[in-house]
């Protein structure tokens, strides 16, 4: 009686085997669903070239922004789950959903994941002509003069909001928010000086502090940042108790075989041992993770109650 359930499973098994051996039989669609020069979008081209040396075919790289990333999501969740549409997700598509009321999908119910792709800090940026050099003095400013400060994010429930809102709750001050299409375009308004202040991703970041554009005042982790060991953390400038990170995933269709998404998860994992692609993520700020795909859902769930504890307590409610 085993041995006729053993045969029958693997009988099962085959045919989603078989396609994930045979896979890729075209180009493979990366959707990163912001604007190009955040985060999101330089992980993804980082990947690009490595994964389509390694499947043998092109890994075409798709910006597709709008709705904080959900515009591109809800594209990649109806697409067909043969592991030719992949997606760069992050926080705010995958566990701050509920900031939206309406979604044209169900990100929990339609977007499986694949794995966590990286972790990082984010970093609390200001333009060079800005008249703060500490974090201690924006938060005094900020708690003075409530409303006046113009923070800049990827778009509404992005990464780079939650982190703010999660400042803002625990800080009791109140800024204004002014979101973008995602970080590209939201850096060069803060560098051009029309907005104040960005928590910015510090990949994305790292390149205007270094080039002399940007000031950096605190990050949002635990810990201080080797890139940054001089700069302290939100915690230690004035907000005790605060941290704060990103994290991006890979992504697919709900209907990808879990064989096709396991085989995805440990290529993902030997590109980046390869030491010049990880030496990329580094100089971009970020700690590959790269779970299986059960622990990249497990950690959905944790994180989802988490910020949508931030959601309900800072009514981050839009439409």
């Amino acid at each position: 009686m085993k041995r006729r359930s053993l045969l029958a499973g693997l009988a099962m098994a085959a045919p989603a085997l078989a396609r994930a051996q045979a896979w890729p039989m075209r180009p493979v669609r990366l959707v990163v669903p912001f604007a190009p020069a955040g985060i999101a979008d330089i992980l993804g081209r980082q990947l690009a070239e490595p994964l389509a040396t390694l499947w043998g075919q092109q890994v075409v790289v798709e910006n597709k922004a709008g709705a904080s990333g959900h515009i591109g999501a809800a594209e990649v969740a109806r697409a067909a789950g043969d592991g030719h549409t992949l997606m760069v997700g992050t926080i705010g598509i995958h566990a701050a959903y509920a900031s939206y009321r309406k979604l044209a999908y169900k990100p929990a119910e339609e977007l499986r994941p694949i794995t966590i792709l990286a972790e990082a800090a984010n970093v609390v940026v200001v333009p060079a002509a800005s008249p703060y050099r500490s974090f201690a003095e924006l938060l005094a400013d900020a708690k003075a003069q409530p409303e006046k400060l113009r923070y800049g994010t990827a778009g509404p429930g992005s990464s780079v909001h939650m982190v703010t809102a999660l400042f803002e709750l625990m800080s009791g001050v109140r800024m204004t928010h002014v979101p973008y299409k995602g970080s590209g375009p939201a850096l060069v308004d803060l560098i051009g000086g029309q907005i104040d202040v960005m928590f910015e991703n510090i990949g994305s970041g790292m390149v205007h502090i270094r080039s002399g554009k940007l000031r950096a005042l605190a990050v949002t982790g635990p810990q201080r940042e080797p890139t940054l060991s001089d700069v302290p953390t939100v915690a230690e400038a004035g907000v005790p108790g605060y941290a704060g990170t990103s994290w991006w995933t890979v992504a697919a269709p709900r209907s990808l075989p879990d064989a096709l998404a396991l085989r995805i998860q440990q290529d993902l994992r030997r590109v980046l041992l390869v030491p010049e692609q990880r030496a990329k993520f580094d100089a971009s700020g970020v700690r590959p993770v790269l779970n299986a795909p059960a622990e990249a859902a497990a950690f959905f769930a944790s994180e989802t109650a988490k910020w949508n504890r931030v959601i309900e307590a800072a009514k981050l409610q839009l439409d």
